[in-house]
């Protein structure tokens, strides 16, 4: 990786383009430190000290620490993250979506136009949302009247439009896919916070010098093991071959060429993670907009469904809402890899095109032998997503070891990170070719 960096800014062109995203990574710092005119920024902080879940320090590192401060990038790019997931579940469930899809260049267009309205309306909806729901709690300063809701919305919307160009920019004049690395950033801002507090926490308040080394080592080994599981995860394939069959055409023998079918491990990358925890979140986070605690069997529900009460020894019952969140992970990763990939259509797109599984017969037993394969490609796939989601909430609920860089912020740094590199490399190996091409 490091030899891939420097090879990178040997050469000016892919130079350019990393100083370039570099350049757009300082704009969205500086821009998580504007505060919103006429927002009371010490309110909002108190206000989410005094939160119980997880929700909000999870949708606070996914905005790099600016949620808490109330700037103006306070939604970040949380808005085109939901709407693209719309956008992806609509293709499949609207025809004329998905012919725009296989339309090639042209369709891409039209779908990334409309994503880009949804995310406008999405971040014009929750702006509206914040500015109404916390306006009236103290969030607003001095005498409100109706232009203060209007500075606040307008703001916060501006300002998730603004990060989804700016991603648009980095896609087209910097290096690999602008809005996952706006979201890595954001993500990395905050891991040097959450390890300062575990040092302070577990290795600083440790009561002997022996004590605060062996946590040191564990908190490493931890972060290291959910690493490599991760990069498992990310690069595991499992590699289905296929053969096709010879033809003469004309004078010509064409075909006989060996192939395969490539299902990665993790068929659905982050996505279970992220619906489980906004299925499992979403009542929380309305009851406590709503100021609603809940009363009786209501307000042990919402614990349950709470990450922050999940393994506690004191409370076990609480991690029943543990168990919900694995079977819901399960679910989503069968369910999203059911819609992004169809073993029916790759069965017979193999027989079109005169190939075969080695030992399967075209056709139906294609198409079954590819569904028993998916099945257990995401089984496997899902356990990981599993053990790396979980492990957080383990160390969190034992021994109240809370930071804001859990499984799903490891697995989208680690993807992102690798995939960043290999479109860096990439680019190398065109500018090779075409170095090699001109001499």
């Amino acid at each position: 990786m490091l030899e891939t960096l420097k090879n990178a800014f040997k050469v000016k062109e892919v130079r350019n383009k990393l100083l370039f995203t570099l350049g757009m990574l300082v704009v969205i710092r500086f821009g998580c430190q504007l505060p919103v005119p006429g927002v009371n920024r010490e309110f909002f902080s108190q206000w989410f000290e005094q939160q119980t879940s997880g929700t909000f320090g999870f949708l606070d590192a996914f905005t790099g620490g600016s949620f808490i401060r109330m700037s103006v990038l306070a939604l970040n790019i949380t808005p085109y993250i939901t709407s693209s997931i719309i956008m992806q579940l609509l293709t499949i469930a609207i025809p004329k979506l998905e012919e725009m899809q296989r339309d090639g260049e042209d369709g891409r267009k039209k779908i990334a136009a409309i994503t880009r309205y949804v995310t406008v309306g999405l971040a014009l909806i929750e702006s509206s949302a914040v500015a109404i729901g916390f306006g009236n709690q103290g969030l607003l300063e001095g005498d409100i009247v109706a232009l203060d809701y209007v500075v606040v919305i307008v703001a916060l919307t501006a300002g998730s439009a603004f990060l989804m160009w700016i991603g648009e920019r980095i896609t087209e004049n910097g290096v690999g896919n602008g809005i996952s690395i706006v979201l890595v950033i954001n993500i990395i801002s905050r891991i040097p916070e959450d390890f300062q507090g575990l040092y302070n926490q577990f290795v600083k308040g440790a009561e002997t010098i022996a004590l605060g080394v062996v946590a040191a080592v564990v908190i490493i080994a931890v972060v290291i093991g959910m690493i490599v599981i991760v990069v498992i995860l990310n690069d595991g394939v499992r590699t289905i071959p296929v053969q096709y069959a010879k033809k003469i055409q004309g004078r010509r023998t064409v075909g006989g060429q060996s192939s395969n079918i490539p299902l990665k491990i993790n068929t659905a990358g982050v996505i279970p993670i992220i619906f489980a925890s906004s299925l499992m979140e979403f009542p929380v986070i309305i009851c406590q907009l709503l100021g609603y605690n809940g009363t009786g069997v209501w307000a042990e529900i919402l614990k349950g469904l709470s990450s922050n009460n999940w393994c506690k020894p004191s409370t076990p019952q609480y991690s029943i809402g543990l168990l919900v969140y694995v079977v819901l992970v399960v679910f989503f990763a069968y369910f999203y890899t059911s819609i992004t990939f169809n073993p029916l259509e790759v069965s017979n797109n193999i027989k079109k095109q005169g190939g075969f599984i080695p030992g399967i017969r075209p056709g139906k037993p294609t198409t079954e032998y590819l569904n028993k394969i998916l099945t257990y490609v995401i089984f496997i796939g899902a356990c990981g997503l599993i053990i790396v989601a979980v492990i957080p909430y383990i160390f969190n609920g034992l021994f109240g070891a809370n930071v804001s860089f859990g499984g799903t912020s490891l697995i989208i740094i680690v993807s992102v990170v690798l995939e960043t590199v290999k479109q860096i490399e990439s680019l190398l190996l065109v500018r090779n070719y075409k170095g090699f091409l001109n001499d």
